[in-house]
């Protein structure tokens, strides 16, 4: 054992001091008090992290190859720190509560508890620390959901989520020891390199994609969704919408691209049938919804369809558009879950659509902010989100030949993605209609958000119309990918 290999793993090293911090200083201070300082620390521990971690880092590994590291990965880790930090940020105002304040410490250490399980299943290089990760992720995310459990319907969806997890992870487990039994190793490279197709190795990728499937809510995989949002706090809702699924979701394409190479083929039929799948019946369903956290709920299942058609491409461009969409997706998703916890907590727990309608009139400043965070989930240029979908429109088709049957695949998937973006932005304008045009005997009356609202609120805006114009952040995640 070499405790110097360690220094290898400094985003896990950073965020376990983090940790530490935020432990010690719950233990040492009275619950009792009003500890207006406790937030902000935490946030600065975590923009400290994101500054020591932020410059991509060489490729390196520890402990036997088994964890690896490198340029993808430090700037995937870098964007799931940034949406946690958001979520942090836009959590202030919940957790004054009177409810929620003697619980704050118990909410940032699961958290970050949660992060450094994200962080170490990108990293893995061998499915049991890949298995290890997804579980210290998914444990604490089920308090998480289930945080209010005196409050609407958290316990149940704190439930279902911890049973539908186990499933999935049951089913995972089962299809990586099949796996094993026909490779007789663990290791990804060391798989890529034995494996071939036969009916042993098929049915392993199979459940092994089922079972991430789940964590990432890909259609036939979602039903838990809906109910596990709905009922969770919003706070964790947009927590559990961007930063586990963009997490699942590079993994995923990272072990498609290497421990499945040679099978191609076939992973590559199965993503076509479950991107449409995902994105159309997601679209339909979410066009139903009158509650907002169920709104978004299918909407996140449809985003998590796109993502997934940038791994069709199984290139470099491919991580590239991936991550750059995971990072327009965090911002944007943020954005709205921020302004739909602002307006819950001002209004009585406030979350159907009809209460937003004449929202311009009393809060016109979160109205505006609501139709630039829908606008880019709906691919509208200028904003940021039409460019992430272009790019994963690009790499799906990268190297695609149309008189090829996969290649001809490959144009269908993205044409019907496209007529579903146009979908998309029929039921995302539902409450854009419903806040500047829709008229209420009793509108939301207005309100002053609290300044870590404010805060939230500002970042993901700026990231929203930045990130599309500024070439630099593609340039970073692009160089990294290619590295």
């Amino acid at each position: 054992m070499n405790y110097s290999q360690f220094l290898n793993m400094i985003p896990e090293a950073t965020l376990m001091v983090v940790l530490l911090i935020t432990f010690f200083a719950d233990f040492c201070s009275s619950k009792s008090a009003d500890r207006k300082w406790f937030n902000p620390l935490v946030c600065l521990l975590m923009v400290a992290h994101i500054v020591i971690n932020i410059f991509p880092t060489e490729a390196t590994e520890a402990f036997g190859g088994m964890y690896t590291t490198g340029p993808a990965v430090g700037v995937l880790k870098t964007i799931l720190a940034l949406g946690t930090l958001i979520v942090l940020v836009q959590a202030k105002e919940w957790l004054s509560r009177k409810d929620t304040a003697f619980k704050e410490g118990e909410f940032y250490m699961l958290i970050i508890s949660t992060l450094l399980g994200m962080n170490m299943m990108v990293s893995a290089n061998h499915f049991l620390l890949f298995f290890l990760g997804l579980e210290m992720a998914s444990v604490p995310m089920a308090c998480l959901v289930a945080f209010d459990k005196y409050r609407h319907n958290s316990a149940e969806a704190g439930a279902k989520f911890i049973l539908t997890a186990t499933f999935s992870s049951g089913v995972m487990i089962y299809g990586i020891s099949l796996l094993y039994a026909a490779c007789g190793t663990l290791y990804f490279d060391d798989v890529a390199k034995v494996i071939s197709a036969s009916p042993l190795t098929i049915a392993g990728m199979v459940f092994f994609f089922s079972g991430l499937g789940f964590k990432i809510s890909l259609v036939p995989f979602h039903f838990w969704t809906a109910d596990s949002y709905q009922g969770a706090p919003t706070t964790v809702t947009g927590y559990l919408s961007v930063v586990s699924k963009g997490a699942a979701a590079f993994t995923l394409c990272a072990i498609l691209m290497k421990v499945f190479a040679p099978m191609v083929e076939y992973w590559t039929v199965l993503l076509y049938i479950v991107i449409v799948l995902s994105i159309t019946i997601a679209n339909l369903f979410a066009i139903r919804q009158s509650d907002l956290k169920r709104f978004m709920a299918f909407s996140s299942i449809s985003q998590a369809g796109y993502i997934m058609l940038a791994v069709v491409g199984n290139s470099a461009m491919s991580v590239t558009a991936l991550t750059y969409y995971v990072l327009i997706y965090v911002v944007a998703n943020l954005s709205v879950f921020t302004i739909i916890s602002s307006v819950e907590e001002h209004n009585n727990g406030t979350v159907m659509m009809d209460s937003y309608n004449g929202l311009y009139k009393t809060n016109p400043r979160l109205a505006f902010l609501m139709t630039l965070a829908l606008f880019s989930l709906g691919g509208i240029p200028p904003f940021a989100g039409m460019f992430s979908k272009f790019f994963v429109f690009m790499a799906a088709v990268q190297g695609a030949d149309i008189h090829t049957t996969l290649g001809a695949w490959a144009y269908g998937v993205v044409f019907i993605a496209l007529v579903n973006t146009v979908l998309s932005l029929y039921y995302y304008l539902l409450i854009v209609k419903a806040m500047f045009i829709k008229h209420s005997d009793n509108p939301l009356p207005t309100f002053q958000s609290a300044c870590s609202t404010k805060l939230a609120l500002a970042i993901c805006t700026v990231g929203i119309v930045a990130f599309g114009i500024c070439s630099c952040v593609f340039d970073w995640i692009s160089v990294a990918a290619n590295a």
